[in-house]
């Protein structure tokens, strides 16, 4: 079989993730800049409340939520597409029997799981007029830190996940890898600090909407990624695949030797 470009999956993986990237940044507009408003709205509101004072706006509201929206959602899209693809490109044939499609599918959800929904779970996304201005230099770097160590303990995870199977089988090398991860995320959990910094007049509705919106934003991009990846690379593969004798593992060696096509 001919080999496969770690360029080619690349230049697939940061297509799929601006597709993956427009489509999150339609659910961001319609689901999230709502509610950013009526958070704004809070905020001038009480800020009128307690003084006359106004500063200068730098960045127009309407160009927050069009341009500087659009141009964040997107980059990012094609950020992750490119690192997803690169990841993709080293598991492909060695956390299983897994093809393209699946591969890409398996690599999407885990990006969302510990890149997002873990560090999300313990630091949850603040609209406007929620949150000390004097902690966020805090609250970001301890959100970071937590995507870190959910990253670093998933990949630790799936070593010891792999090294234990031989000894105890696929299945009870899975659940003891993942039972270690979920025990070690949850002492994080524990021994990180927690902020409280919800005003008693800020509406818990708007604060649980603005917060699904965020969710619905990143699983809607780490889906279509995986989906529209899994497409891509699956039509890149499996012509070649087909016609040698050997399956997956020749695929996870072409992208290791990062062989241009």
């Amino acid at each position: 079989m001919n080999s496969i470009s770690v360029r080619a999956l690349l230049i697939r993986g940061m297509l799929a993730g601006l597709l993956a990237g427009a489509l999150a940044l339609a659910v961001a507009y319609f689901l999230g800049e709502s509610r950013v408003d009526a958070a704004i709205a809070l905020e001038e509101a009480h800020a009128h409340t307690h003084t006359h004072e106004h500063g200068e706006e730098l960045v127009s509201r309407t160009m927050q939520a069009t341009g500087g929206l659009a141009t964040g959602v997107l980059v990012f899209g094609v950020a992750v597409g490119g690192i997803a693809a690169l990841v993709f490109c080293y598991a492909l044939g060695r956390i299983g029997s897994f093809g393209p499609r699946a591969t890409a599918a398996l690599v999407a959800g885990a990006a969302l799981l510990t890149v997002y929904v873990v560090p999300f779970l313990k630091y949850p996304a603040n609209p406007p007029a929620v949150g000390n201005p004097d902690t966020i230099g805090q609250r970001t770097g301890l959100f970071f830190l937590m995507v870190a160590l959910s990253v670093l303990l998933a990949l630790a995870a799936v070593i010891v996940g792999k090294r234990l199977a031989p000894r105890l089988g696929n299945w009870n090398a899975t659940i003891t890898a993942a039972g270690a991860y979920v025990l070690l995320i949850g002492l994080a959990y524990a021994f990180l600090p927690s902020f409280n910094e919800v005003g008693t007049d800020f509406p818990a509705g708007l604060l649980w909407e603005f917060r699904l919106a965020t969710l619905a934003v990143q699983t809607t991009l780490w889906v279509s990624f995986g989906l529209v990846f899994g497409h891509l690379t699956e039509r890149l593969l499996v012509p070649e695949a087909s016609t040698g004798s050997a399956g997956v593992s020749d695929h996870s060696t072409a992208c290791s030797a990062g062989a241009v096509s």
